[in-house]
């Protein structure tokens, strides 16, 4: 079924392109997960885009990506390929590998990306997509996630807590 607005930040504990296990209560502030890979190109389209929130909300917001494909059937998502991955975009941010797929089904992420904001007491406040426009960032109308972002901030009600996200389905053997 997967979360729900109001949700409690489920625990994970997964390895880091960094070299580091990176589990959820490493995070202190806001934090916000990205299901996200290497191959779709609507995560692709969004890497810059995830690269500036982090840097416009510093220490404020920690962003985690997490990679759950399968990576036999879908090479270019293999952590040796995650490493490349976040070193040629200049990942600020954590990038983690969900091998097992159970982090993934246990927050119920549909595609890449799917993205899911926490507040400080790490409940689950927005789900869905970064904004309206993978193909255009000069088309974008709603920035849906940075909207989210300074509402939580401000510790104020968010407009629309829940966006259907877009991109690809998370690759499993199945697939």
């Amino acid at each position: 079924m997967g979360l729900q607005i109001g949700d409690s930040l489920p625990s994970f504990s997964l390895q880091g392109v960094d070299g580091k296990k990176w589990s959820s209560s490493d995070f202190s502030s806001v934090i916000c997960v990205i299901f996200t890979c290497n191959h779709c190109p609507y995560a692709i389209a969004y890497e810059k885009r995830l690269v500036d929130i982090q840097n416009k909300f510093q220490d404020k917001v920690q962003l985690c990506a997490i990679n759950s494909n399968d990576e036999v059937h879908y090479p270019d998502d293999s952590f040796e390929n995650m490493v490349v991955r976040s070193k040629e975009r200049s990942f600020n941010f954590p990038y983690l590998r969900d091998e097992s797929q159970e982090v993934a089904k246990h927050f119920g992420a549909l595609c890449t990306p799917h993205i899911f904001l926490f507040d400080m007491e790490k409940k689950l406040k927005y789900m869905g997509r970064i904004d309206d426009n993978w193909k255009d960032e000069s088309g974008v109308t709603d920035k849906s996630l940075s909207n989210a972002i300074d509402s939580v901030l401000k510790e104020s009600p968010i407009n629309n807590a829940f966006t259907h996200p877009l991109g690809c389905s998370i690759r499993s053997e199945e697939h």
